[in-house]
């Protein structure tokens, strides 16, 4: 029998709540084969205030939509008053958002994070995206029958007929692409690698345990600031957010994947981040870590023939000077020795030309695509 019942929408405000939040993906989602199921921890501490020091200057609200006593939908609404001020902008963003397909969920879902916006004095409403660029962006519009990854969004293909019927446009969209790992390295890459690395008297850290990575990983989170503020929506990381990433994942990355390039003072000029997919481990254990999905994640960790290439970035000194010939001809060179065959880059805008550039010497395609939709009120 089909519940008639209407559409009510709850602002969570206690821990269980927001574990009901978080659970409703795993139900929504449940049996889709495309869909890669986040870490259910980082959910939690991405969403708890306690947690999180981009509550320094964020404000945030989370909502359910129920009907009868099912959930049917969830929405985060975020008020980055830094990005406000650094882009001059008065928007509320939205986030973490799930619907079945009604259109009337939503259109209520929306509506909420709307009025809450408007009456903290925002004046307009984009997203999907989180707190920080660290977070999850962009609503997929092109791949709906692709594997997505850890650190990107998948959605059903009926969300994009739901915002244009909102009356949402086009902010942004991200590409990812997904490409082959030649068996050996192009020369004019080990050419272009050594000339640069002479010219520059730069040099790439040689790092034999995660724990050598360490000392500079701070400073790739400075880079990364630098290279990255231009870019749709940026917000320069606090040093709160930049320890918190520091101690959550430099502890298990393989350094074999990741490379920095630096300068005769030591300080990181350009970076690669990369780490084995998870995807499969995920969806083995559902996202839980406990009490034994992490070994599947410690197996995909160790052996696996795909890479997810996470973050990458070149100091703006450094721009159009080859810096990244150095980094991603070491990360050619690990991935051939440890035998992966196939790489999926992480979401990066259509128009970032530099960071786009790169992949016209590998055999690959462009396979997904993610929007950051808006709305001036």
């Amino acid at each position: 029998m089909t519940n008639t019942s209407p559409i009510r929408i709850a602002e969570i405000s206690t821990k269980r709540d927001l574990k009901r939040f978080i659970n409703f993906q795993y139900k929504h989602y449940k049996g889709n084969q495309f869909w890669c199921p986040p870490i259910r921890m980082d959910e939690m501490n991405t969403l708890s205030r306690a947690k999180n020091p981009a509550f320094d200057f964020c404000d945030a609200g989370y909502w359910l939509a129920y009907r009868g006593d099912e959930i049917v939908g969830r929405i985060a609404g975020i008020i980055n008053h830094k990005a406000n001020e650094r882009w001059n902008e008065k928007l509320v963003r939205f986030g973490w958002i799930e619907f079945i397909d009604d259109p009337e969920v939503s259109r209520l879902l929306v509506e909420t994070v709307e009025d809450w916006g408007r009456a903290k004095g925002m004046n307009g409403i984009h997203g999907p995206l989180g707190f920080s660029d660290m977070d999850y962006e962009g609503m997929l519009i092109k791949g709906f029958d692709e594997q997505s990854t850890l650190t990107s969004i998948y959605n059903f293909p009926y969300y994009v007929q739901h915002m244009e019927r909102l009356g949402f446009g086009k902010a942004a969209d991200w590409v990812q692409y997904e490409f082959e790992i030649p068996p050996s390295i192009p020369d004019k890459v080990e050419r272009m690698s050594l000339l640069v690395q002479e010219k520059y008297k730069l040099k790439i850290v040689q790092a034999k345990k995660a724990k050598d990575l360490l000392p500079y990983a701070p400073k790739m989170f400075l880079t990364l600031n630098a290279a990255f503020s231009d870019l749709y929506g940026y917000t320069a990381l606090s040093q709160k957010q930049m320890d918190m990433y520091v101690k959550s994942y430099f502890g298990f990355v393989r350094p074999e994947f990741v490379t920095f390039v630096v300068d005769k003072e030591d300080d990181v000029v350009g970076f690669g981040v990369s780490m084995p997919s998870l995807t499969k481990a995920l969806r083995k254990c559902n996202g839980k870590l406990f009490p034994f999905g992490f070994l599947n994640i410690l197996r995909a960790i160790k052996k696996n023939d795909v890479i997810d290439m996470y973050l990458n970035g070149v100091r703006p000194d450094y721009h159009g000077k080859g810096v990244n010939a150095l980094y991603y001809n070491e990360m050619h060179r690990a991935y051939i020795k440890y035998g992966i065959t196939k790489a999926v880059t992480s979401p990066q805008l259509e128009d970032n030309a530099k960071a786009l550039t790169i992949w016209k010497n590998f055999n690959g395609r462009q396979h997904l695509t993610r929007r950051c939709w808006i709305k001036h009120f």
